[in-house]
């Protein structure tokens, strides 16, 4: 049976998980709706989630439709969790964008149907709470357009808005507007669709022709129809089905191909097991399977199936076997990681970032010492749900910083510690996370027997600034053949590591680091005797090595901190203009020049650092006495003016050369040899 694997997306609290059980009770997997505010929705079966009547993991139910079997995701709908989301994105076939008829295109919506267009996900929109007071399909439909995307097409109107009684009135070929609207949004993309409509002198098409072409533009991620309803009530969502069937393409994948498949998502069971969520793009993945694991397209071990269950009919059922285009949940693959590729076909190469990096960090800290081993314990198992938590642990300090994207998150993190682990934390004070970027070049270079290197091993690398947002490259200019290919491996691990932690303490990032020398002594051993690793290199000598010689490169490229900024904008009366210009100034915000908006209004954008958003959000409705709307998003990094802030390093410090080896003299034991003999 050919499967559809189907996001539910939204800002907060505009329906989606309601949406969802709406779904699922007009699919007869469920007999009664569930309520978000009562705690008793499908989906949201977390104990945090039923307290908070929010999603906070993303979950995955299955119903039939004809002849598919569709495997429905919902997914959080609040800023904090955006990750969650980003983690599903790689996995869909297609997604219903859901906007509330009330409130209207909010900034999380803007995010999400951007980052669908770029990723090219066909994606329907549901236009929800038709039946609260205060909607207003039309003014919705308007900001979509506008805000959102203009390829959009409604495919209904509304009656009795604002009321229980509130119903669709679908379009249909008879409806001459309708046919012309859809006739023009199609053939802005199809020129052949065109071509006959000119010939026909602007008359109209045939109807199934049109719908044929939507299908066809949707499922190339190149229009949108737009469904309005209720999930409530249940007005407007049997169309919505029927959309889902007729305009979503299927999963592809061959069954009987090489095994390829993602892991987009990580979970314990009962007793502590790992279970990971797969979505298969190619290939059968059966039980006692040993399939290879790769992590950014290296391998990283080999697994063994224990059990597999996929979704059917609103639950997870144990399977013997999954197939291209499943959900399966897998137990055995040992130590797999979100994002890790499963099989020896070719899967998507790790985890892609479609959304903005945490941007704070906090300190977590026991409130009892003896919970300090099981905090470890806690956090990281929570770093294999989530990932982008970055645990950062400083060994001298007995601290652990943890990433976030904000103070909900925070709270989230608090509760689940105590009710599931039962470690009860205090946080610091947030603070905005900064990054490092190379202003210029540098290298150093260490050869053994040389100087004061104490370790068997020769590394040269070299530092270049890259472009914005191109990450870290690593390069070799030394021939393949020069070190042993672990040896390779160990330095560029290693690179990767301690640019963690740049000059002034942050993520160095958008640069390429190169090899320039490379040497080290063969295996080498006593007459008689067995291996002697004090006369031979190993990885280890390299791993020691490679952070004195990169930051000493570093010092000599020079970095500057950068700190995140948000793109705003603000909605506002014309006469509270003059109040939020010098408090946009104060926040060190830079305005572009305000635009004439509707109602006498002003539109305000421009960019604000992100340590300044919260004073931004709590000054604002006072200085526009509550009329004023605002919407910021991470945009990009800039250059911190004035003071460098500096993040307290954890670890050993590589640019204190004593000091860093001292380090390694106590984490080994012994003090680093340097026997006579070998060669560089």
């Amino acid at each position: 049976m050919p499967s559809l694997n189907l996001g539910i997306l939204a800002h907060i609290d505009a329906g989606k998980t309601s949406l969802t059980e709406r779904l699922l009770y007009s699919a007869g997997v469920i007999d009664t709706i569930g309520s978000v505010d009562r705690g008793s929705t499908q989906t949201d079966s977390l104990a945090l989630e039923k307290q908070r009547g929010i999603t906070i993991k993303s979950a995955v139910v299955s119903f039939a439709l004809g002849g598919t079997t569709v495997n429905l995701i919902d997914t959080p709908g609040h800023p904090d969790f955006i990750a969650e989301v980003e983690r599903v994105l790689g996995v869909l076939d297609g997604a219903v964008l859901v906007v509330s008829a009330v409130e209207g295109v909010q900034p999380q919506t803007a995010v999400l149907m951007r980052t669908l267009r770029r990723l090219r996900i066909p994606t329907l929109v549901f236009v929800n709470k038709l039946d609260r007071g205060g909607a207003d399909l039309d003014r919705t439909l308007a900001g979509v357009a506008a805000r959102l995307t203009p390829d959009v097409v409604p495919l209904a109107a509304a009656a009795g808005q604002g009321t229980r009684a509130a119903a669709v009135l679908p379009y249909d070929a008879a409806d001459a507007g309708f046919t012309a609207r859809l006739t023009e949004l199609l053939a802005a993309h199809d020129d052949g669709l065109l071509a006959a409509w000119v010939r026909e002198g602007g008359a109209a098409l045939p109807y199934a022709r049109l719908r044929g072409a939507l299908a066809d533009q949707t499922g190339r991620a190149l229009v949108h129809p737009v469904y309005a309803g209720s999930a409530v009530t249940g007005a407007g969502v049997e169309a919505l089905i029927d959309g889902v069937a007729e305009l979503l393409p299927r999963s592809g994948g061959d069954p009987a191909g090489p095994l390829a498949g993602t892991v987009f998502k990580i979970e314990r069971g009962p007793s502590g097991e790992r279970i990971a969520y797969v979505r298969l793009t190619s290939g059968t993945l059966r039980v006692r399977d040993r399939p290879p694991v790769h992590r950014d397209g290296a391998a990283a071990g080999e697994g063994r199936v224990t059990a597999i269950s996929v979704f059917d009919g609103g639950a997870d059922e144990a399977a013997t076997s999954a197939a291209a285009g499943r959900i399966a949940r897998v137990w055995g693959l040992g130590e797999v990681r979100i994002g890790d590729t499963v099989g020896e076909g070719a899967g998507p190469p790790g985890a892609a970032h479609h959304f903005a990096p945490p941007s704070l960090e906090t300190v977590v800290a026991a409130r009892r010492p003896a919970d300090r081993t099981a905090l470890h314990t806690a956090l990281g198992q929570l770093a294999e749900q989530d990932p982008l938590i970055n645990l950062r642990r400083d060994e001298d300090r007995g601290e652990i910083a943890v990433s976030l994207y904000g103070e909900v998150q925070k709270e989230v993190i608090q509760a689940t510690l105590a009710g599931d682990y039962g470690v009860d934390v205090d946080f610091h004070p947030t603070t905005t996370l900064h990054i490092e970027r190379v202003t210029g070049s540098g290298a150093a270079v260490e050869f053994i027997k040389k100087d004061a290197n104490p370790f068997l091993a020769t590394v040269g690398l070299r530092v270049d600034p890259a472009p914005p947002g191109s990450g870290v490259a690593f390069r070799r200019e030394v021939e393949l053949g020069s070190l042993p290919y672990a040896f390779f491996v160990a330095v560029e691990e290693t690179v990767t590591s301690t640019l963690a932690q740049g000059l002034y303490g942050w993520q160095v990032t958008d640069c390429t680091v190169t090899m320039t020398h490379a040497g080290y002594w063969a295996r080498q051993s006593h007459a008689h005797a067995v291996f002697d690793k004090s006369m031979s290199s190993t990885s280890g000598d390299f791993r020691n090595l490679t952070p004195l010689v990169l930051m000493a490169a570093l010092r000599q490229a020079g970095t500057r901190v950068h700190e995140p900024m948000h793109r705003f904008r603000i909605d506002l009366p014309s006469d509270a203009l003059g109040a939020v210009l010098p408090a946009l100034s104060r926040l060190r915000a830079v305005p572009r020049g305000p635009a004439p908006a509707g109602a006498g209004g002003y539109l305000l954008e421009g960019d604000i650092p992100a340590a300044r958003v919260h004073d931004l959000e709590q000054q604002l409705p006072t200085l526009t006495r509550g009329e004023g709307a605002l919407e910021t998003g991470f945009d990009h990094y800039a250059p911190v003016h004035g003071a460098t802030p500096i993040r307290p390093r954890s670890g050993p410090d590589p640019l204190d050369h004593k000091e860093y080896l001292l380090y390694v003299q106590r984490r080994l034991g012994t003090a680093p040899s340097r026997p006579a003999g070998g060669s560089a």
